[in-house]
């Protein structure tokens, strides 16, 4: 009876596993490709290290740095600030709303005035 329950419980611990491995969703690539730092206007930046079951995210405002732990799902990045779920996605600098990063092309927005961008 023990064996019957270990086997269920690997089976089961392996079924939510691949679970989990799917929920990350789309095609995770895209998400990977915007590890690393991405500069806001003022000092600001997003930061993005680890992998897309398990994105660390260091985003800091003129109040200083904050880290989150995020998600990818399809295209973006999935992460909760102050009990709010938030989402990166990729942006020109025209979609961050901010007039600073008006004139770029490869951005990062979490919401309208909080972006980054790269170039």
């Amino acid at each position: 009876m023990a064996t019957i329950r270990l086997t269920s419980s690997l089976a089961l611990g392996a079924l939510l596993l691949g679970g989990c491995a799917s929920n990350s969703g789309g095609d995770a690539s895209v998400t990977e490709q915007w590890l690393g730092r991405w500069n806001g206007p003022e000092g600001t930046y997003l930061d993005i290290t680890g992998t897309p079951a398990d994105y660390r995210l260091t985003i800091a405002n003129l109040d200083g740095p904050r880290r989150f732990v995020g998600r990818a799902q399809g295209e973006r990045i999935v992460f909760v600030r102050d009990g709010v779920v938030e989402s990166i996605s990729a942006t020109d600098g025209e979609a961050t709303g901010m007039k600073w990063l008006l004139d770029k092309h490869n951005c990062l927005t979490v919401r309208s005035g909080e972006g980054y961008c790269r170039d």
